[in-house]
């Protein structure tokens, strides 16, 4: 039986939840980490397959990570060599995807003082990705390349309850989708095997309270603008 303290506490996990783009860097114990996968690793998934595998870097790990793949982002040339493995956004934008997408952007750039001609600090700010935002834990997900859409659609729950159970934890996360740009170099780096497909990234820790891009809370529609209800 849930009580409802119990379901207020699970509504604001959820709820509070917000992609951080800055991290303090108080370190997060080894054991908690763990205790996050745990807990995320009761996600549903067909037949009980299980698709997700976790790589969790701190330390030397991460920065060695973080240096390879920005001196590939800092040279053109070599960046455009580098190609996602799978289409994450869609070919063609249209409507309304393509206005929420612009909006949180210039929301975003907007409150770090960054105008349409600043290129050169736009592409900055993306590269924070690659230093997981300055987070201590840095985490790679892969799932085996003979796994199919629905595993796929399984593996966005884990995602989810690790986010949720960190927020359940007071610590903070953002899910990364830039990492899967530089999918070579992170198969190299990380020993992955050729059956192994690189998924996302996804920062953790705790946030840091005094940047002024932690502020940023994004928009969601409401039910009735997703939802039918047939009787």
């Amino acid at each position: 039986m849930i009580t409802t303290e119990q379901q207020r506490a699970v509504d604001a996990a959820i709820t509070s939840r917000r992609s951080i783009r800055a991290f303090l860097p108080a370190p997060v114990a080894r054991e908690d980490v763990e205790a996050i996968l745990e807990v995320a690793a009761r996600a549903p998934s067909g037949t009980n397959t299980q698709p997700w595998k976790v790589h969790v870097l701190t330390g030397a790990a991460k920065e060695r990570l973080s240096g390879r793949i920005l001196a590939a982002y800092a040279d053109p040339s070599e960046a455009r060599a580098h190609v996602e493995e799978y289409a994450y956004y869609p070919r063609e934008w249209v409507s309304p995807f393509v206005d929420r997408r612009r909006k949180v952007g210039w929301d975003l750039y907007a409150l770090l003082g960054l105008t349409r001609e600043n290129k050169a600090g736009m592409a900055a700010q993306h590269g924070r990705n690659y230093r997981f935002f300055d987070a201590p834990v840095g985490m790679i997900f892969t799932i085996d390349r003979v796994m199919e859409k629905g595993s796929w659609l399984d593996y966005g729950m884990f995602l989810q309850n690790i986010m949720v159970a960190a927020r359940g934890r007071g610590l903070d996360t953002c899910p990364q989708a830039a990492f899967t740009q530089f999918h070579r170099i992170i198969a190299e780096e990380l020993g992955l095997s050729d059956k192994e497909m690189i998924v996302c990234g996804m920062a953790l820790g705790y946030a840091d309270p005094d940047k002024v891009e932690n502020t940023l809370v994004t928009e969601r529609e409401p039910v009735s603008a997703f939802t039918r209800f047939l009787d």
